[in-house]
């Protein structure tokens, strides 16, 4: 019997010893390394740079660098330029991405995401940058306060736009040679309590130094904390300056997010984006930019106002200093004064030209709403099918011409050159009779054709606004729509790249870079160029007057 037992203590204590030698093995190295995490988007890996500091612990608070990599470039790269190290003489990106060497540690977790090659980062990237950011943050403890974006490029560029949609994430960014995509500056005033570090060459002949300067001039005169510094004869290699010694981790070192400001200045046009600190816009005219300028004036006391806005909320306004529940919130919005009882959170709509405190957004299930507002770019943001038709039988001929069609749409790994290379994008392309429950559940939809030759038209057309008739020829319409959980973006007759012409940074393929051109609908003849018809659906998702009225004159579109 004591052998026996003997026998058992000597197992468990070499299992344990096992045990204990398989978990210190999973434990990652310190340094620079790559991890993934899976996309939804396309049911893949994708890697992220990762740099934990030499003395990394498990049970310490760490801040966070984000580093956003530019174009022909990638995440291994990226992780290499933040800490200042650039290739050596006579070495390739392709040879520098094959090792990591030596630099000074920082004590700081440092991440890089994939932009999938060279997509910009909006759409899916943008949505993998989260997701990335999220992982890290089940992964390792980090400080909510000092979260900071920096990037080159295409990066920079990234870095605008993601630091200016979501500024309450960030502590501060810095942009490197930014190429930022259409429609950033607009959104300037949110930068208020967000510092700002440009970084540029006035020599750069692949971005332009005039773009950063005008940006610099633009966000002074808003308020903003802002710096800059102009490399003289430097070309489009300014972050080997701006990185250098570590300078970018010492700068950061003097930030901190204030979840709270006494301030908030924000604008957006897109419900997805429509919250920041402690305010939110709950409704506002679509494609139209909504503002607010909200502050603390004394306890309980706050002056707000608006532009183009019909519904906001003051969200968690217990964790503000100036904020008492015991006692009523005065609130000044354009001018009218009211007076309320406020727990958390209050709301409020504009009604026949008044503001009001009594409305509950939670409510508010009809109508454009985040998820649920357009434009197309956003049926091709997330998880998305490509459908072609094959409803009416077509021939071995059309059925190749749909297929090809919808290819064409679906391939963002198009080969670009050696210098931009294919986008690591893959999403699938099906006909309509393989669609499946189950990607009615989780996926948008891009589908191709009319309710005569797409079945999952047909099953919805009597939900969706318009359709194309089937024998009209020379013709494109395309348009996103909400159908249950999901989008589906429909494109009838002629592809909406037919004819078109992109412009701006060529970060992706024809057909895909259009997308981010277009509103909620486009209805054209013969060229995407030649536009009888566009604009966004109003809050409750119908075509406007101007719009109707082209349809109808076309003769070939039948409405809802």
């Amino acid at each position: 019997m004591v052998i026996r037992t003997n026998i058992i203590r000597l197992f468990t204590a070499v299992f344990l010893l096992l045990y204990v030698q398989v978990l210190q093995g999973q434990k990652l190295a310190r340094g620079p390394q790559v991890l993934t995490f899976f996309s939804s988007s396309d049911d893949t890996e994708q890697p992220y740079g990762l740099y934990l500091p030499k003395k990394f612990s498990e049970k310490k608070t760490y801040p966070l660098v984000v580093m956003l990599h530019g174009a022909g470039s990638n995440h291994r790269l990226a992780l290499r330029r933040v800490f200042g190290k650039s290739n050596a003489p006579g070495e390739t990106d392709v040879e520098a991405s094959l090792t990591f060497p030596t630099w000074a540690d920082e004590d700081y977790i440092v991440v890089a995401p994939y932009a999938r090659g060279t997509a910009g980062y909006q759409g899916f990237v943008e949505k993998d940058v989260y997701d990335m950011l999220a992982d890290v943050k089940k992964r390792f403890r980090i400080d909510e306060n000092r979260v900071y974006l920096t990037g080159l490029s295409m990066g920079g560029g990234g870095t605008l736009w993601l630091g200016l949609t979501r500024p309450d994430i960030w502590a501060a960014i810095a942009p490197v040679c930014p190429a930022p995509p259409k429609g950033t500056q607009e959104l300037a005033p949110n930068a208020l309590h967000l510092p700002v570090y440009f970084f540029h060459g006035d020599a750069d002949q692949a971005v332009p130094v005039a773009g950063t300067r005008d940006w610099v001039s633009r966000l002074k005169e808003l308020g903003t904390a802002v710096e800059y510094t102009e490399y003289p004869g430097v070309n489009h290699n300014s972050w080997e300056n701006a990185y250098e010694n570590g300078f970018i981790f010492r700068w950061f070192d003097k930030f901190r997010r204030n979840p709270y400001p006494d301030r908030v200045r924000f604008v957006s046009n897109m419900y997805k984006y429509a919250e920041a600190y402690w305010v939110r816009f709950d409704r506002f005219t679509p494609g139209v930019q909504a503002g607010i300028d909200a502050r603390f004036t004394g306890p309980n006391q706050l002056e707000v106002t608006t532009t183009a806005l019909d519904a906001f909320s003051l969200l968690q306004l217990q964790g503000h200093a100036k904020f008492n529940a015991r006692n009523p919130l005065q609130v000044t919005v354009d001018g009218q004064s009211l007076s309320l009882k406020v727990k958390e959170h209050a709301s409020f709509p504009k009604q026949n030209g008044k503001w009001t405190a009594e409305f509950d957004p939670a409510a508010q299930t009809e109508g454009k709403k985040n998820g649920a507002e357009g434009p197309v770019s956003e049926a091709f943001a997330d998880r998305h099918i490509y459908v072609y038709g094959t409803l009416d039988n077509p021939s071995e001929d059309v059925l190749k011409t749909r297929m090809d069609v919808a290819n064409e749409a679906a391939n963002w790994s198009v080969d670009r050159g050696w210098f931009l290379g294919r986008i690591k994008f893959y999403p699938r392309v099906i006909a309509d009779k393989d669609v499946r429950p189950s990607d009615l559940e989780s996926s948008n939809l891009i589908l191709f054709g009319t309710k005569e030759t797409n079945s999952v038209i047909a099953k919805n057309s009597d939900q969706l606004p318009a359709g194309l008739d089937a024998a009209a020829t020379g013709y494109g319409l395309f348009y996103i729509f909400p159908l249950g959980k999901h989008y589906v973006a429909v494109s009838s007759g002629l592809p909406w790249w037919t004819g078109a012409e992109p412009s701006g940074w060529r970060f992706l393929p024809i057909a895909q870079q259009l997308l981010a051109g277009y509103k909620d609908f486009v209805f054209f003849k013969d060229s995407a160029k030649n536009v009888l018809a566009e604009g966004y659906f109003d809050n409750n998702w119908r075509l406007p007057e101007p719009a109707v009225s082209a349809m109808k004159a076309s003769k070939v579109i039948h409405l809802k």
